[in-house]
C-alpha cells in the first residue's frame, strides 16, 4: 500500500528524488504529538490519494510485548519492535479533488476526517484535496481567534 499512496501522491525526495516511504495515518504518534506539544489543530494533506480505495486504514496504537502502548513512541530501540494497530474504515468511490468545502466530500472521506480528529483529540483546520495550492479547504483558520 505505501507504494501506491507514493505513486499516487508523488512523493519524491525534493533533493535526491528518491520515493519517500509512505504508509497509513498514524493517529497514534499523531495524538502523542498532540499532547506533549500544545498543538490546537492540524493540516490533513493529499485527501485525494485515497480516493477510489475500498478501504482506508487508521493506526491508533501500538502492541508491544503483549501490550497496546503508545508511550514507547519516544525510544527509538523498543519502537522498532512494536506492530502498528489499525482500525479500518469504509473508503470512497468519489473523487474529492476540486473540493471547496467539507459538504463537497463524500460522506465516507468526512467520516475519515472526523474519525482522526476525534483519535488525535484535535480539529483538522485544513484539508488538502490536490497539488495546487487552490484545492484546499480551510475548516479554521489557523491565525483566527
Amino acid at each position: 500500500m505505501g507504494q501506491h499512496l507514493a505513486s499516487v501522491g508523488a512523493e519524491k525526495g525534493a533533493t535526491t528524488g528518491r520515493d519517500r516511504r509512505c504508509g497509513w495515518f498514524d493517529a497514534a504518534s499523531v495524538a502523542f504529538a498532540m499532547r506533549i506539544n500544545s498543538v490546537s489543530g492540524i493540516c490533513l494533506t493529499k485527501l485525494d490519494v485515497l480516493d477510489g480505495l475500498e478501504s482506508v486504514k487508521v493506526c491508533t496504537g501500538y502492541k508491544g510485548i503483549g501490550e497496546n502502548t503508545s508511550s514507547s513512541l519516544v525510544d527509538v530501540d523498543l519502537f522498532k519492535n512494536l506492530e502498528p494497530i489499525y482500525e479500518e474504515l469504509p473508503g470512497w468511490s468519489e473523487s474529492t479533488s476540486g473540493a471547496k468545502s467539507l459538504d463537497d466530500l463524500p460522506p465516507n472521506a468526512r467520516n475519515y476526517i472526523k474519525y482522526i480528529e476525534d483519535t488525535v483529540g484535535v480539529p483538522v483546520d485544513i484539508v488538502s484535496t490536490g497539488p495546487d495550492r487552490e484545492d484546499t479547504i480551510i475548516l479554521h483558520h489557523p491565525f483566527s481567534p
